[in-house]
């Protein structure tokens, strides 16, 4: 797990704020028009999800938006329905629900 990029997001949810692709690419100078770049930032934030939801905590890559929807990426709502957190039924209420959940859940652990 990339624990740069991991840092950051604990750090985005304590601040109850989001971030965008490009802004966590950015940090390891990934470079988001690259098809490539993108998969290995896909990659990492899958797995920061996955570890947090091994441990009942909500998948942090919610912090993460689209620059252009201010919204998570397809590949995030996949994740979740493969995670089964997701039912597929609504994006933008699963969203807003676990953006929440991960604000309250670092906010606390501060």
């Amino acid at each position: 797990m990339n624990d740069r990029i991991y840092e950051e997001l604990k750090r985005v949810a304590r601040n109850r704020e989001y971030t965008t692709y490009h802004e966590v690419g950015d940090l390891i100078n990934l470079d988001m028009e690259n098809p490539a770049h993108r998969n290995e930032l896909a990659e990492t934030l899958d797995e920061i999800s996955t570890f947090e939801h091994s441990h009942q905590r909500p998948m942090l890559s919610v912090v993460v938006v689209r620059s252009d929807k201010n919204i998570p990426g397809e590949g995030f709502f996949k994740l979740a329905s493969q995670l089964g957190r997701y039912d597929g039924r609504d994006d933008l209420k699963f969203f807003v629900e676990e953006l929440q959940r991960a604000w309250d859940q670092w906010g606390k652990l501060g």
